[in-house]
């Protein structure tokens, strides 16, 4: 099987447009039985979720059985409500949910050797590859793996093989990909290609599953005023599908700003952020634009908790976010931290190392427990009085008292940069 479809427009492809490339992306296959790895709701706004439903009509239409198995990564599984509104019309009974911690096989290692040539000595360990045992199922002869190609804080840029084998992946390559790029430094491979973990799964993909029949079919969005506009849709087995959505992605997802940000706002949608777990993307999306002893200040009704489940959320409270070098000091003493590598990289990677203030407004967790992780903390109602979301435009605003201020209405889509920064680090 070899495929190669793409479509990209700037106003955004209609509907229509969409469904004719999905279509044309079976043609000749005939596939049985089909799984499907989409997003979670973390990715609402990639048009997964409309690609996975087109898919699932397409394919039964032709008789195929199709199983739907989020990409969930250590998040929650997709709740009920969150389902209803990122598949609607499919059955919630029919969610397949990713177990990460057991519901895998291991496919192979990549060497330690290799990790130390891809992060400079950095990292020496081996890491195990290990993959939902469906993905290698040989029952299925078709794996959709949808989703959106997008800055992000661990593997550079999003998706592709990183569905499979993180999204769908085991704790050894979760906790080991995002520890080696907490080490290597969020800001040297933000927003591009080739960082260390890109290489790591590039390598599982080449070694463990050229075989598999997999199709990788990814999405470049934006969602100004919430509404989702797909600029780009890449469709194919090679790797030359996700480089050609990276380009797109960094002119549609990276924001360079004219200058340092001395206080940035960021809100976090209630029913999208529930944890600092998900909503540190206000901070790994912001953190090279933002200016030294600059101020950063989320705004975030939903969050409830610090880890996605409770032995993370644990960990967090007990750890904090204190900075790499008093992080990978706790790191070394504890074995907590050492078989929990995943939460130490996420510890890191949220905090600032003292750079600039992070502070959270928050109408579930009491300020003392906020305080207790490293943040400050300010009382919700209040900001939301001052930093009022529906009053505020997306990039600059002046406060009627002069201040100036960035905000930016939600970071999952986006990547912030002051350009002499992104040079630093090239």
């Amino acid at each position: 099987m070899h495929l190669e479809l793409r479509a990209r427009t700037e106003k955004g492809l209609t509907n229509d447009q969409i469904v004719e490339l999905l279509e044309r992306s079976l043609d000749g296959l005939a596939p049985k039985k089909v799984l499907i790895l989409p997003p979670d709701f973390t990715r609402y706004h990639s048009g997964a979720g409309f690609i996975t439903c087109e898919y699932r009509r397409i394919l039964r239409e032709q008789g195929c059985q199709v199983d739907i198995m989020p990409a969930l990564g250590t998040h929650e599984p997709v709740s009920r409500p969150q389902w209803e509104k990122l598949f609607p019309g499919i059955p919630y009974e029919e969610m397949i949910a990713h177990n990460w911690r057991s519901d895998v096989t291991r496919l192979g290692e990549v060497p330690g050797e290799y990790l130390a040539e891809i992060s400079g000595g950095l990292w020496t360990d081996p890491v195990s590859c290990e993959v939902n045992r469906r993905v290698i199922d040989e029952s299925y002869d078709l794996i959709l793996s949808v989703g959106q190609v997008v800055p992000h804080e661990v593997v550079g840029m999003s998706n592709e093989s990183k569905n499979l084998f993180v999204g769908a992946g085991g704790s050894d390559m979760i906790n080991k990909s995002h520890m080696v790029s907490a080490v290597y430094g969020i800001e040297r491979l933000m927003g591009r290609d080739h960082s260390p973990v890109r290489k790591i799964l590039d390598y599982c993909l080449k070694n463990f599953l050229k075989n598999k029949p997999v199709l990788f079919v990814l999405t470049v969005t934006t969602a100004p005023e919430d509404e989702i506009v797909t600029h780009g849709l890449f469709i194919g087995n090679e790797r030359r599908a996700l480089e050609e959505a990276i380009v797109l992605s960094q002119q549609k997802n990276i924001t360079f700003v004219e200058k340092p940000l001395k206080k940035c706002v960021v809100f976090l949608p209630e029913d999208e952020f529930k944890t600092t777990w998900l909503g540190n993307k206000a901070v790994y999306r912001t953190r090279m634009a933002i200016a030294d002893n600059g101020e950063l200040i989320v705004l975030a009704p939903g969050i409830v908790r610090f880890g996605e489940d409770l032995e993370v959320d644990s960990l967090i409270r007990k750890y904090g976010y204190n900075g790499r070098l008093r992080t990978l000091e706790k790191f070394r003493e504890n074995r907590e931290l050492q078989e929990n590598m995943g939460a130490a990289a996420h510890m890191i990677q949220g905090s600032s190392d003292g750079r600039f203030s992070i502070t959270y407004a928050v109408k579930n967790i009491s300020r003392e427990e906020m305080e207790g992780v490293g943040f400050h903390a300010a009382d919700y109602d209040a900001m939301i009085q001052k930093y009022n979301p529906e009053k505020l435009s997306s990039g600059w605003n002046v406060m009627p008292d002069g201040e100036e201020i960035y905000y930016i209405p939600n970071p999952a889509l986006g990547l912030w940069i002051d350009k002499d920064r992104f040079e630093d680090n090239t």
